[in-house]
């Protein structure tokens, strides 16, 4: 296997992935309607759904898209004119829920919520009881990285009780924070293959109870790609999706979910949180401080605060980063100035600490003697 370039990716997605899933990607051609195929859609949504659920009570619907593209699927498939949708916005990506909701021009309520603090189990419990019309579905971001936060979704589950379905957005927690559908009383979850599956990116997926898949959709459909029932209804016929899927990337998660069961989801994310502590100390060494504290954080993704010195300039510092090896995203939040940075995918230690020495010279050239505590 001939080595790839590689390029160190600090961001919540797509994820820095082995030279194994890359090259597992060239196959010979194959049209995705073959049976060979088939089978193997079928054993990447059984692993999948084995990964958070009991598959003889769920199931893993695949799309081809962005995360994005499951988390509207179910949203739109499953809110009916019945229903009222209640949508936990504590960053960018629950914002993103209202903007998916308003587009289908669902019944929502909005719980709003600082993206820095855990959420207040109280008052989401009066936000619940004091609606005008009764919450019958519940969407929430489990790991929210505008800023790290891990949303409490098994307090939350305990809230819906049998009453309310609660959707879960785990698109940068699947496959590394355990989650457990049945027993957090999940009934519709979206994720995709390009963060912590440490696949590349252009598949996502819902994983639903398979009572809800099995009942009349609760409308007539107002979507007609990420159409959760019917692509579901298909693939139990056919062992296809109903249009092309992404034939190569298809292969190259299915060699990324042989790697996460070599590695085990417990050791996996284990190495990210012990790459978060390295990251969180030379932080602080830098004199740098990052949003929230360490009670209710994903120890994966990191939203720092910027620097307030002469000449400092974030896109001169991705610049630099990215002409070392490493790349970093820009910040989510519109109050404060921030950048981010993840550690999730194949990543170690050693790289951690490249990173923290390349963050050392850019602010050591900056103003000629670094960033300190007592700035």
């Amino acid at each position: 296997m001939i080595p790839l370039q590689r390029n160190v990716l600090l961001t919540p997605g797509p994820a820095t992935t082995t030279d194994t899933v890359k090259w597992a990607q060239v196959v010979p051609d194959i049209c995705p309607r073959e049976e060979h195929f088939g089978n193997l859609m079928d054993e990447v949504s059984l692993e999948l759904t084995k990964l958070v659920a009991d598959p003889l009570e769920y199931a893993t619907v695949l799309f081809c898209g962005s995360g994005t593209a499951a988390v509207e699927a179910i949203i739109s498939s499953v809110t009916g004119p019945d229903d009222t949708l209640l949508i936990v916005n504590n960053g960018a990506y629950g914002k993103r829920m209202c903007e998916i909701a308003a587009a289908y021009g669902l019944q929502t309520v909005e719980f709003r919520s600082a993206p820095q603090l855990p959420l207040d189990m109280t008052s989401l419990e009066q936000c619940i009881r004091s609606s005008e019309r009764p919450i019958t579905k519940l969407a929430v971001v489990h790991h929210e990285t505008t800023t790290g936060l891990l949303n409490d979704i098994e307090a939350i589950g305990r809230l819906c009780g049998n009453e309310i379905d609660m959707i879960v957005d785990a698109m940068s927690s699947f496959a590394a924070v355990p989650i457990r559908m049945k027993e957090m009383n999940i009934r519709y979850l979206a994720a995709s293959s390009n963060k912590c599956l440490q696949s590349t990116a252009g598949i996502s997926f819902a994983v639903a109870d398979k009572s809800r898949l099995d009942s009349p959709p609760p409308r007539r459909a107002s979507n007609y790609y990420l159409n959760l029932h019917a692509q579901y209804s298909y693939f139990l016929l056919h062992r296809q999706m109903r249009f092309t899927p992404p034939v190569q990337t298809m292969y190259a998660l299915k060699q990324a979910i042989d790697e996460l069961k070599r590695e085990g989801m417990t050791e996996r994310y284990a190495r990210y949180v012990k790459c978060w502590d390295i990251l969180i100390a030379g932080l602080n060494r830098l004199g740098l401080s990052f949003i929230g504290s360490e009670e209710g954080h994903s120890k994966m993704v990191t939203s720092i605060i910027e620097p307030d010195l002469p000449g400092y300039d974030f896109y001169e510092l991705h610049d630099f980063l990215f002409s070392n090896g490493f790349t970093i995203y820009p910040g989510k939040i519109k109050e404060l100035s921030t950048f981010r940075i993840a550690n999730i995918g194949d990543i170690s230690c050693k790289d951690i600490e490249e990173l923290l020495t390349l963050l050392g010279h850019y602010f050591n050239r900056l103003h000629g003697r670094g960033v300190t505590n007592d700035d």
